[in-house]
């Protein structure tokens, strides 16, 4: 009976202590990513299924990176930044982390009001009123940080749950999801494998992870704890992006069937839910947008406010206002416009293109310079190298395709 009891607390902190990995998994996996993952397994079956893992293992790395600079440093990583590089540097770098999370966080609100939308066939205006004020409201709890983590926790493991018991019933072809694991582009995925890469391989998430393991608690002492359950919650991410794609391989490409709206989208999970499928993929839609609207406005706001000095607890009220600038942010686009205007996703592009290799880099410096990394060959380097080479192609194809196409 003791060992049972104790074996229930185990479990309890481990889940606890997966918290800032989740949390960075969370972000990173919202609606875009859901939707990207299930529209190129239901167009091009497991075939890039290896992007999932190379994306895997960039963010395996450099939030490994991270989570040991964040423990070895007194402030915050942008703090770091301003004291190693300059004043100017880190609110250049500040504004655009904030930019970025702002011009997407309207995608996060739209998933949100869509997902309820469907559900009760309304417009999704009050929904994205009423999530947002909720959103706000948690900002409003003494202990945010731990509501935080409980509910990103909460709502990744529902998702991760869905996707696992429909896996199982659709049968997928173990053929076809070792051939998706040689590496190939097929004609005509070139746009969304982009899309999948950057949606993946989030460097603002592996960035902001210095910070979460501080919230945490965590220090030098703690290293290999939080490196393990950091690390854990990004398996997490992959395992569920790829179980997302495998069931829409195995569901809708095996089946020829399209997806062009929402509703398609929710196809995926017909062996778990026949009819009702659709209503429980909006579910996983609103947990993939509600989780991904925190965590994003998160980020940019607690990275903006220490730019520019406000501090960057999330107990300090500055960081809460600046989260919430975001959060009304997104919600205004989304209910103006009734989804990103093409403008703001050309401008979020043109800033993501210079502030994903920057982020990179800075993480990259600063490790050297604690030694962190050592100049020799190893399995380590060469995937942080790949992974900032991938972020600079990124930007070199996304600058041609935005201004000189």
């Amino acid at each position: 009976m003791f060992a049972y009891i104790a074996n229930m607390v185990n479990w309890k902190k481990r889940l606890s202590g997966l918290g800032p990995g989740l949390i960075t998994a969370a972000l990173i996996f919202g609606p875009g990513s859901l939707t990207v993952t299930t529209k190129l397994g239901a167009a091009f079956g497991n075939q890039l299924l290896w992007i999932i893992i190379a994306s895997l293992l960039f963010m395996l790395g450099y939030t490994k990176l991270a989570t040991r600079i964040g423990l070895r440093i007194e402030g915050s990583l942008i703090k770091e930044v301003r004291c190693k590089f300059g004043k100017l540097v880190s609110i250049l770098l500040a504004f655009g982390i904030f930019s970025i999370t702002a011009s997407f966080q309207a995608g996060n609100s739209i998933g949100a009001g869509i997902s309820f939308a469907e559900l009760f066939n309304m417009s999704p205006i009050p929904w994205i009123i009423g999530v947002s004020i909720i959103a706000i409201v948690l900002l409003f709890f003494r202990s945010f940080y731990k509501i935080l983590e409980r509910i990103m926790i909460i709502l990744v493991l529902i998702m991760v749950l869905a996707f696992v018991l429909t896996l199982i019933l659709s049968q997928p072809s173990l053929g076809s999801i070792l051939n998706g694991l040689i590496p190939q582009i097929p004609t005509g995925s070139e746009i969304l494998t982009i899309a999948l890469i950057a949606s993946s391989f989030s460097i603002v998430g592996a960035f902001y992870q210095s910070s979460l393991v501080k919230e945490k608690g965590w220090n030098i002492k703690d290293e290999k704890t939080a490196v393990r359950e950091s690390q854990t919650g990004i398996i997490i991410l992959g395992c569920l992006s790829a179980l997302v794609m495998v069931c829409a391989s195995s569901v809708l490409y095996g089946n020829n069937i399209s997806v062009n709206t929402a509703a398609d989208l929710g196809k995926a999970l017909t062996p778990l839910f026949g009819k009702s499928s659709s209503t429980a993929f909006m579910i996983g839609f609103f947990a993939a947008s509600f989780s991904s609207l925190i965590g994003n406005a998160t980020i940019g706001g607690s990275v903006l406010a220490e730019g520019l000095g406000f501090g960057n607890r999330l107990s300090d009220w500055n960081v809460r206002l600046t989260i919430m600038t975001i959060i009304i942010i997104g919600s205004a686009i989304a209910i103006i416009f009734g989804g990103l205007p093409l403008q703001l996703i050309i401008l979020a592009q043109a800033v993501t293109i210079l502030v994903a290799p920057a982020a990179a880099f800075f993480i990259l410096a600063i490790a050297v310079q604690l030694n962190l990394i050592h100049m020799k060959f190893n399995w380590t380097n060469l995937i942080l190298l790949l992974g900032i080479l991938t972020l600079v192609y990124l930007a070199i194809y996304n600058f041609n395709y935005l201004f000189l196409t």
